[in-house]
């Protein structure tokens, strides 16, 4: 049956349906708003053929190994950290079949000395593929917590996300609304450039929690490029990172 990991109270999968509706850029910032807020934070970049956290979190060191078994992690932003993008150069292809693929998830799981961490963040691929089956079988999830944009499109991939994991018997821990407002950074005019409530209505139709919305902002994608995760500021879209990790904190999710 699924196994616990040494020393890890919580682990929280971030999912989506579909790719480029922000879960690397959800799973960095909520990670650093929970250790902001005096939790113990792993965050696992679990997205193994497109691995971005160690540009979002600002890291390119090397995890040592001093043993040839064990694997230190690094640490970042107050977050305790490991990707598969570590041991690459940043441009490198990941060209592996799933029997690889899993061998190193389960490596980044069990041989890294996470130490004591309140909750472990996993940044999964989007769809509902090898990944996160071997993650949900093996592993014992708290949970996953599933990101979509608010349009039509992006819901629809959710609602898959949602079975598949349903399928494996993963609570999901709610939903979380990304991208969900633009503010016009010279006239303060709001947009919704995605459609917007989309994604509360799809959690209240499916009897799930709604855990929060994310605006959408320039910011946003500064700070990941440049390292730094939005979250470790402040500003509108830090308040509603914190607001979502106060929330999670608050259910004993984190």
């Amino acid at each position: 049956g699924p196994q616990p990991v040494a020393g890890v109270n919580r682990i929280i999968a971030i999912a989506s349906g579909k790719g480029g509706v922000g879960k690397s850029t959800l799973s960095s910032n909520l990670a650093v708003a929970l250790a902001r807020q005096g939790r113990r934070v792993g965050l696992l970049d679990a997205d193994i053929y497109g691995p971005s956290q160690p540009r979002m979190m600002g890291v390119s060191k090397r995890p040592a190994s001093p043993d040839g078994k064990t694997i230190i992690p690094l640490t970042a932003h107050g977050v305790t950290m490991m990707s598969i993008g570590l041991m690459l150069k940043e441009d490198e292809a990941v060209v592996w079949r799933g029997p690889m693929l899993m061998g190193a998830l389960q490596q980044m799981l069990g041989q890294v000395q996470w130490g004591e961490l309140d909750v472990l963040i996993v940044d999964l691929p989007p769809g509902t593929g090898d990944v996160q089956l071997t993650l949900c079988q093996r592993t014992h999830m708290t949970g996953a917590i599933v990101v979509s944009t608010p349009q039509d499109v992006a819901l629809l991939d959710a609602r898959r996300a949602i079975d598949m994991f349903g399928k494996l018997k993963t609570p999901i821990l709610g939903l979380v609304e990304n991208m969900s407002t633009y503010v016009c950074p010279n006239c303060g005019h709001e947009a919704h450039l995605f459609g917007h409530g989309g994604v509360a209505a799809e959690a209240a139709k499916l009897g799930l929690p709604f855990l929060g919305e994310i605006p959408l902002s320039l910011d946003v994608r500064l700070a990941g490029d440049a390292g730094t995760p939005i979250a470790a500021g402040e500003g509108p879209v830090a308040a509603s990172y914190a607001q979502l990790a106060r929330r999670l904190i608050a259910g004993g999710m984190a």
